[in-house]
């Protein structure tokens, strides 16, 4: 039998990308967001989060499709700082996760797979990074009232898990969101290294970023955990060992970098989810300065 995952903000730019990636996976999904999916295909509720209980509803009765619910995938919110007020913000990611955790929980749904954010890593980096690159074991420093609630997110994600051990809540720190139509940007960054410096130059292609969400449902076992989302590669031409030699030269790092390796350690994902990018910006983008600039 199919696997029935809802899907919050399913309707934005990752969202799309996921529904599309866990129905050609064999899932069924139904959208939940603020506006219909563009695909009249995909079933579609408009609810809004804030409410518990429309939240309550999206898990457990919007007509037939809503019935019997395995899954959800959280993606519904302000998708960055500044957007909207500091209180709005926070207020409605906050809000909409606490509704959506409790929900799935009461109604006996165990398996949630959620963004929360790469700003808790201390973006943008106006105090360095402890070591690069990071990792799940950097402290959590939130610098804007979206990381604070991503980050109030993740300690209720691990306090729901405890006091429900069959729950699994799974906490995806997506990077940067970057689609093939953002590409076009890239090539105006390679010549000031500081237009980046903010998220260590790193993003995740919503290919690869919906790749990450299906594998931490195919993977989801009970407890809380928490996986660093980002492409293999940077988004500069320049190598990841100059850019950190310029950039951060008092910044003890771990190891030795490739050639344009990434400062947001995936390392994990790919152990745990078998995560592997396979899709990004030097497929789309022509070199726009040599290689040893």
């Amino acid at each position: 039998m199919a696997r029935r995952v809802v899907v919050t903000g399913g309707s934005g730019k990752l969202g799309r990308a996921v529904v599309t990636e866990l129905r050609t996976h064999g899932w069924k999904v139904v959208v939940v967001d603020k506006m219909p999916h563009p695909d009249s295909a995909v079933p579609s509720v408009v609810a809004d989060l804030r409410d518990f209980g429309q939240a309550m509803e999206i898990v457990t009765g919007v007509d037939s499709r809503l019935r019997r619910v395995d899954a959800v995938v959280h993606l519904a919110a302000v998708p960055g700082p500044g957007l909207r007020t500091d209180t709005a913000t926070f207020e409605n990611n906050l809000m909409a996760t606490f509704n959506v955790f409790t929900a799935a929980q009461r109604a006996g749904v165990h398996t949630i797979v959620w963004a929360s954010s790469e700003t808790l890593l201390g973006i943008p980096f106006a105090t360095p990074p402890p070591y690069l690159p990071v990792d799940e074991n950097c402290p959590a420093r939130p610098e804007s009232a979206y990381s604070l609630a991503k980050y109030l997110e993740e300690a209720m994600a691990a306090e729901f898990a405890r006091r429900n051990p069959e729950s699994s809540l799974t906490a995806l720190r997506l990077s940067n969101v970057l689609d093939a139509s953002d590409y076009a940007q890239i090539p105006g960054y390679q010549h000031d290294a500081t237009m980046r410096r903010w998220n260590l130059w790193a993003y995740i292609d919503t290919r690869d970023g919906a790749q990450a969400v299906r594998k931490a449902l195919e993977c989801a076992r009970p407890g809380y955990e928490m996986f660093v989302i980002a492409n293999a590669d940077t988004v500069m031409e320049r190598s990841t060992a100059e850019l950190v030699a310029e950039q951060f030269p008092d910044v003890p790092t771990t190891r030795e970098f490739s050639r344009h390796e990434t400062l947001l350690c995936i390392d994990k994902a790919r152990r745990l989810l078998g995560f592997e990018p396979e899709h990004g910006w030097r497929d789309e983008v022509p070199a726009s300065v040599p290689s040893n600039a």
